[in-house]
């Protein structure tokens, strides 16, 4: 169904079972497990799917090896196992990712590391050889007898600059272990949405549309599009807004503090020089502060992150200069001879972790990262139904997370499970072939049956994994062309993100349906250009389309320091 077909039907039958307000990756999660149990569910979001703390992560799939030193073995295990499933779920965004830790001295931490378990240090400290190879010991052993990923290894500091021919000469040793890359989180999510809608009836889900208040067994809506507000009946709310969290209960009349969230910035650069340096692998590292930071391969840029600084107003999170200057001087930790200036910086972007609201972490590193499901109800909140708060998680993890609240919420309606989304295909990768001789199998039968040459199927290939055959179908039904700003992309492409993936605002597509900004894509020519297709498909007129142009070009200024 499309948008009104979805807004019609639930004005006409407002009594739904769950109500999932926020569309991020923990929200996502519950409503395809819970639509796949026959659930009827509505998702919503004020925002668009996955645009707020979930569209902020550092594109890393990882079981998290620094929180064995914080004890919080059960979290690594799972985290763990969940990074090898999204590797076989969705190999078409997530695919191993060698890492690697440069190692600048053999024996330190050897006391401040069990200390710090035992919970009675919170002074960063530089971890030498000797705990970091304990501790990929221990990381590769989570991975069990399924080896979706190689063991670690560890270099000598000959091989290590040898290897990495610009790495700092002072290192003693490098050690590589594997976690996943995300190549493109936001999309990955999506894709969990359209799944869950075409798989069962009972799941419908809808960007921006707001929650405004909650009162006994009503809860009002607001389309954020026409500003027309309406009602559902839940019979249970699952509130997964994230960092907003507590906002969101406010809105119910409820008073929380479950949330201490921290802010995460990020840089996008385009350095050929660094890009070359660290070719395939992740560079993940503890700076001169004690703070764990990363340098990142993101197709032909490179991503670095990322700060972990307390917040207070989750819409006040913005990368500051001074986090710049902080990523800027980092570099030269691993890499002196690179110099990285801000000219180079074709993106920056910010999120809020929705941390646990915990005074047990001495410092924003020793937060946990775990997560657990906040239950309000009775007299005192006057509501009818109750409301589950999903604190905490981590992108890794979103699936055990949802299958953890689909069943409490199965449990509280009184279903039982019937599908696990344990082995379940997302999006693109159902299908997906896993070698290159299956790839190029793949691409010549997908010629031979749309007629579009491999030259315009590969692209789609590589964005869209087995998806980008229903494109193919799209694209060869009409008449198509090459944009005119943004040459690898063409008309009937973006027509087809816009018509079947709920594209509202131009910003949905330049951010989330595709890497065009992030990856510093964009020209003041290509908005406009993008802003007519999307007018064409919307029934925008010119005014309309010049103002969404607009609208695109100040949200990138002000959110992500774009500037044209």
């Amino acid at each position: 169904m499309n948008r009104q077909e979805i807004l019609a039907q639930i004005k006409n039958n407002p009594e739904i079972s769950v109500l999932i307000v926020g569309a991020g990756i923990n929200g996502i999660g519950t409503f395809r497990d819970l639509g796949l149990n026959g659930v009827d569910v509505l998702l919503i979001d004020r925002g668009d799917f996955c645009s707020g703390a979930s569209a902020a992560s550092s594109h890393m799939a990882h079981g998290g090896i620094r929180y064995l030193e914080n004890g919080e073995f059960r979290l690594v295990r799972e985290a763990v196992r969940e990074r090898n499933r999204m590797i076989q779920n969705a190999p078409h965004i997530v695919s191993p990712l060698p890492t690697t830790i440069p190692i600048f001295k053999y024996f330190s931490g050897m006391l401040n590391a069990p200390l710090k378990f035992l919970g009675w240090l919170d002074k960063p400290s530089e971890r030498g050889s000797i705990i970091i190879k304990l501790g990929l010991i221990m990381y590769d052993a989570y991975t069990g007898k399924n080896r979706t990923v190689p063991r670690h290894t560890v270099l000598s500091r000959g091989s290590s600059l040898s290897k990495w021919k610009q790495l700092n000469p002072e290192i003693v040793n490098t050690a590589t272990y594997y976690d996943g890359l995300i190549s493109d989180p936001e999309r990955l999510a999506l894709e969990i949405v359209l799944d869950a809608e075409s798989e069962t009836p009972n799941a419908r889900a809808l960007n921006y549309v707001s929650m405004v208040n909650g009162e006994k067994n009503t809860v009002i809506l607001r389309d954020e599009l026409t500003d027309e507000t309406f009602e559902v009946h839940p019979k249970l709310v699952i509130n997964a807004a994230g960092p907003w969290i507590d906002f969101t209960n406010h809105n119910f009349g409820l008073s929380t503090r479950y949330v201490g969230g921290t802010k995460g910035s990020h840089l996008v650069v385009d350095n050929p020089e660094l890009r070359a340096a660290i070719g395939g692998n992740e560079f993940f590292f503890e700076n001169k502060d004690g703070r764990i930071v990363l340098i990142f391969p993101l197709f032909d840029r490179v991503l670095i992150g990322t700060s972990d600084i307390k917040i207070e107003n989750p819409d006040e999170a913005r990368c500051t200069e001074e986090e710049v200057d902080y990523f800027i001087e980092m570099i030269s930790r691993v890499f002196p001879s690179i110099k990285l200036t801000r000219e180079q910086i074709v993106f920056r972007f910010t999120g809020v972790r929705p941390l646990a609201n915990s005074g047990s972490g001495k410092t924003t590193g020793q937060y946990s990262r775990d997560h657990h499901i906040e239950v309000l109800s009775g007299d005192w909140t006057n509501l009818s139904f109750p409301v589950y708060s999903l604190v905490g998680g981590k992108w890794t993890s979103f699936r055990a997370f949802s299958e953890q609240v689909t069943d409490k919420v199965l449990a509280f309606l009184g279903k039982s499970r019937q599908k696990y989304t344990t082995d379940l295909p997302i999006g693109g990768g159902r299908g997906y072939p896993r070698s290159e001789e299956d790839r190029k199998k793949h691409l010549e039968s997908l010629a031979a049956w749309t007629g579009l040459d491999q030259t315009v199927l590969r692209p789609l290939f590589e964005r869209y994994g087995t998806r980008a055959e229903a494109i193919a179908n799209f694209i060869k039904r009409g008449t198509d062309e090459a944009l005119k700003s943004l040459p690898g992309y063409t008309r009937r492409e973006i027509q087809f993100l816009v018509q079947y993936e709920k594209v509202r605002h131009l910003d949905d597509i330049v951010l989330r349906r595709t890497m065009l900004a992030m990856l510093g894509k964009l020209t003041k020519e290509s908005i406009f250009e993008l802003a007519d297709i999307l007018g064409e498909s919307l029934g925008w007129d010119g005014v309309q389309r010049t103002a969404e142009a607009e609208r695109t070009l100040r949200l990138l200024d002000d959110r992500h320091g774009v500037g044209f």
